[in-house]
This record gives structure tokens, sequence and C-alpha cells, in this order.
């Protein structure tokens, strides 16, 4: 199996079209189609169904996809930092984190970093489990993903604990509140995020104890998708503290909520790989980074993650303060 049969792969799958796939790689569509016939014979087995022109992926097809992908993007790492060598460089550092973290936190904590360490970055927004595939087959340096991240070949290396919130247009009643009860959501349209192995469960866990359960009107895997709805009058966002403060959106109020639903977050590390000067100063910058832009942010020693996981195991804060967009 040769790498520029992979490439040619990939691109079909993003183009659409051998001829699309040509254009992107620049060859010709006979060479496309040819490595396309090399790796479907390799394999044994079809990965587009042809009619005419037009090819359409088959489901083997996808699941392939996701594996060549990750093989692309480390030929591309070794790419880079074969070329930082040469240059006396140091190798650019991989950063897989979660959306909401990757455009809030990573940022932040990269601008934070000494002239030492402010070296070449690769940031990869992914999902949680894709964070720690990432790690785990050496495709990234360090992640930053939400709870939970307990696995015997990563180092977590702590825990953040911020407050959820709700986003909503400026011009909402609940606007002039300065902090919002779970009761006053109860006819409201809400858009929050839907994976329910993580952050929507302990949102689910806090509506089903205040006896009712949500109007979800938008579930999203991407929180800032759910603050856009707010924006745009579709429903109240209920979300993560990380995608309120650091991907701020005109016309909307922030505000906190009358019961205490914890976002927790992690940094990880691949156990068995020794991390460079640059990697522990990125691990406390995203630190500093995370206290600094989230109210009410704590941290948690690592060996709290099993506790942090029983749902809702904070209580409310005893005295709320007015959270300002």
């Amino acid at each position: 199996m040769e790498s520029h049969q992979l490439e040619a792969f990939a691109a079909v799958m993003s183009a659409g079209s051998v001829t699309g796939a040509g254009k992107l790689t620049g060859r010709s569509q006979p060479a496309v189609t040819r490595l396309i016939q090399e790796l479907e014979a390799e394999i044994g087995y079809a990965l587009f169904d042809r009619r005419g022109p037009r090819v359409t992926p088959t489901p083997r097809a996808f699941r392939l996809y996701e594996e060549v992908e990750r093989s692309l993007i480390g030929l591309e790492r070794i790419r880079a930092s074969a070329l930082a060598i040469g240059r006396d460089d140091a190798p650019p550092l991989t950063v897989a984190a979660t959306p909401a973290l990757a455009a809030s936190l990573v940022p932040r904590a990269l601008a934070g970093l000494s002239d030492a360490h402010a070296g070449a970055v690769q940031l990869r927004s992914a999902s949680a489990e894709q964070v720690v595939q990432a790690l785990l087959a050496r495709a990234a340096d360090a992640g930053i993903a939400t709870l939970p991240l307990d696995h015997a070949a990563l180092d977590l290396h702590y825990l953040i604990e911020a407050p959820c919130v709700v986003v909503m247009r400026r011009d909402d009643p609940l606007a002039a509140l300065p902090v919002v009860s779970l009761e006053a959501l109860r006819e409201r349209r809400l858009a929050t995020v839907s994976n329910r192995y993580r952050l929507r469960r302990r949102i689910d866990d806090a509506f089903g104890q205040a006896g009712f359960a949500p109007h979800v009107a938008l579930e999203s895997n991407a929180s800032l998708n759910a603050v856009m709805a707010a924006h745009a009058g579709l429903a109240i966002a209920l979300v993560d503290p990380a995608t309120a403060f650091g991907t701020p959106v005109s016309d909307v109020v922030t505000r906190s909520l009358d019961v205490h639903i914890p976002f927790y977050f992690g940094v990880v590390t691949a156990a068995d790989r020794r991390r460079s000067d640059a990697i522990e100063a990125l691990i406390d910058a995203i630190l500093q980074a995370a206290l600094g832009l989230l109210p009410g942010a704590i941290r948690h020693d690592a060996t709290r993650h099993a506790a942090l996981l029983t749902p809702m195991a904070a209580p409310p804060p005893s005295s709320a303060k007015r959270i300002t967009a």
C-alpha cells in the first residue's frame, strides 16, 4: 500500500469525483483512477460505486477514510518535523482538542508561552474520543478534552471545573436578570450539546432534579452552534463556559444559572512518551488560560477523576454573581 494511493483515495473522498481529485493532487484523471484501482486490488474490495463519471463511496470507504486521514496527518507531521530538523528548529507541537477548547483556550495558552517555547503548532479540532485516539496513535503531543478521560495509556495532568451558563439575545426578557433560574427555562426552547456520555448527561440530570425535562429545540456536537442558535433567536443556549467566554458573539449576553452544572475537562498526554520542555510549558499555559478565562474555574488533582464523574457532584454556589457578556 503506497502513500500516493492513499492520497488519491483521500482526494476522491474530499472532492467527490475522480476529476476533482485529479485537480487537487495535480494528477490526470486516468492516473487517479489507476491508483484507486491498485488500492482496491490490494485490499480486496471496492471503495466506490461507479455510475459513469460519478463515484459514490461505499460504507467501507468511509470506515477506511478515518484511518487514512489519520495516517496522512501523521505523514504531514513527519514532513514538518523533517523540515524543522533541517533548519535546526524545534519540531512543531501537535495539539488535539475538542472544538470548544480548541477555539477558546489553546490560542490563549499559546499566546502566553515564552519565546523559548513559542514554536510552530498544529492544532486539530476533534471529538473527545478522537482526541484520545490521536494520542494513542502518536498523532498528537497533547490533548484537551471533556471527561471521561480515564485511560491506562494516558497521563492525566489535572482537571478543570467551571459552571455552565446560558446565552441569549440581548433583547430576551431573561437578559435583564442577574441570574437565570432553571425554572425560568421550563417553557423556553433550548439549544445545547448532544453527547449524553459527557456534558449533556449532567445537564439532563439537573433538569431531572428540577422535576421537568428541557425543551431542546436544537442539539449539536459543537456548543458554538448552540450559541449561534441563541444569536439567531431560535433558542436560549445552555453551554459550557469555554464557548460562552472564549468565542464571544455579538448581540448576545451570558448569564449564570441558579444551579451548578459543572463543565469538566482535562489535559492528557501519552504515558509512554517523554514530554519536552515545550509540552510541559503548554500544559501549564492551558491551566493558566483556563483559570483566567472561565469565571469560577477551579483546578482538581487528576486523582479526582472518578469522583467528579458522579452526576451533580457539586452543590449550587451559595451566592451567584452576575456574569456580563
